[in-house]
């Protein structure tokens, strides 16, 4: 489609420019994962994760001021102004495992699952805090049931099963 469309557009007020390349319907039905949405469409190779992913499987009570999503350990670090992210890197079976296609707005997005999820925080305790880490693991026992299995082969998968063996020894009492 030609540029000239897109200024014409944006004059006639139909569209609305958001971020270089990213523009969206002036009358668009925008939901609480609008910013998602935006992500993976500026990131195609990105998967939400962390406690964006959290709030998505409404796990804890985070709510996240940027959009966090994984990329190739070998990419190109996304440059910018909206919406704002907080980048990690995965690499290998870490990265590949556990991804879920989830609808929003019409748009696919790539989501890691709850127990994934709850693995990847104990991962990255550093980043999002052990507290964050535990309250997503409390909430994840309490209400998808005791799919400890699950959790064990994220863990092993992500290199953090003698992390998590105390927390899920706790859990199983």
């Amino acid at each position: 489609m030609p540029r000239s469309y897109l200024a014409r557009w944006i004059h006639e007020g139909l569209i609305e420019r958001v971020s270089r390349g990213l523009y969206s319907a002036s009358a668009a039905y925008v939901t609480e994962n609008h910013s998602e949405v935006q992500a993976c469409k500026l990131v195609p190779g990105g998967v939400i994760c962390l406690i964006s992913a959290l709030r998505i499987h409404g796990l804890g009570t985070q709510v996240p001021h940027a959009v966090w999503i994984a990329i190739d350990r070998t990419a190109r670090k996304p440059r910018f102004d909206y919406p704002p992210l907080r980048v990690v890197r995965m690499s290998g079976r870490a990265r590949a495992a556990g991804i879920e296609q989830h609808m929003f707005e019409g748009v696919r997005v790539k989501v890691y699952s709850a127990a994934k999820t709850v693995v990847d925080c104990f991962k990255f305790r550093t980043k999002i805090g052990l507290d964050v880490a535990l309250e997503a693991l409390r909430d994840f026992w309490r209400s998808r049931g005791r799919s400890a299995d699950e959790l064990w082969r994220f863990a092993k998968i992500c290199r953090v099963a003698n992390v998590m063996r105390p927390y899920l020894e706790m859990l199983s009492l």
